[in-house]
């Protein structure tokens, strides 16, 4: 199943290309036989202590225990085998400090109020950030018009802008979705603005802004990630961008920018 599933990678997408030096050959060790924990497990040792994980079978999460709170009391990940779990865990290595910090909040989050039937808001935002977020540095013309949903402007007169930009994807979800890439696929896009000059990695500057009432403000804008200028050919055709039951219109946003 996982080796199948696996298999599925494309690892010469655009999107992919933050993850593939640790995840290709990861992927290849579930693909000649082992369990998606095992082969996460044989990621570099520098990835994994910054991190601060060990990746283990999702049994041994046990049946009354939140996930998130078992990954906060043991610092150990439960894993099943499959697209989904893999590039989690993948996340968690090449984003340690942000996936660390979501934990901690969404552990005290289950400390104060409990599992309840619903997750509530706050829970629910961060698991939004969690499955399907994408980090975006760009110029402030470019986030202004996707903040807009200006896309004609955004991908059309600011498209050369694009080459100032960089958008990781963070969501662990949105990267299985592009498994099967389709246009509609939307990722809830983050702002991340480094000190001019300081060289602020992305992990960190994203890490040092979360809170629980901030991810419940919805700091997001939306964005159909197969529009970003390389990221797909059929949007060298501006018709691409006038699919309106993909390129919705909408009333702009009020977001945070993160200025570390």
């Amino acid at each position: 199943m996982a080796a199948a599933e696996l298999g599925t990678i494309d690892w010469a997408a655009p999107w992919l290309a933050p993850l593939r030096a640790t995840g290709e050959p990861l992927a290849q060790r579930v693909l000649r036989g082992a369990s998606c924990a095992q082969a996460l497990n044989a990621a570099p040792a520098n990835l994994l202590s910054a991190a601060g994980v060990h990746f283990v079978p999702q049994a041994a999460l046990p049946a009354l225990e939140a996930y998130e709170a078992f990954i906060f009391r043991t610092r150990q990940v439960p894993t099943r085998d499959g697209l989904h779990d893999f590039f989690n865990g993948l996340c968690w290595l090449h984003y340690p400090q942000t996936k660390n910090r979501l934990n901690a909040l969404q552990a005290a989050h289950i400390a104060h109020h409990g599992i309840g039937p619903q997750r509530g808001a706050a829970r629910d935002a961060l698991t939004v950030f969690d499955e399907n977020a994408a980090f975006l540095s760009a110029p402030d013309a470019l986030w202004d018009a996707l903040q807009a949903k200006a896309w004609e402007v955004l991908f059309g007169p600011l498209r050369p802008l694009w080459g100032q930009a960089n958008l990781e994807l963070f969501g662990h979800a949105l990267l299985e979705k592009l498994c099967n890439p389709r246009k509609p696929i939307t990722a809830h896009v983050y702002r991340v603005r480094p000190a001019d000059g300081a060289g602020v990695p992305v992990d960190s500057a994203v890490a040092g802004t979360l809170s629980a009432a901030l991810l419940e403000s919805k700091p997001f804008a939306h964005l159909p990630v197969l529009g970003v200028p390389g990221w797909c050919t059929a949007n060298n055709a501006p018709d691409f961008y006038r699919d309106a039951s993909v390129f919705r219109a909408g009333k702009p946003q009020s977001l945070y920018v993160i200025t570390p």
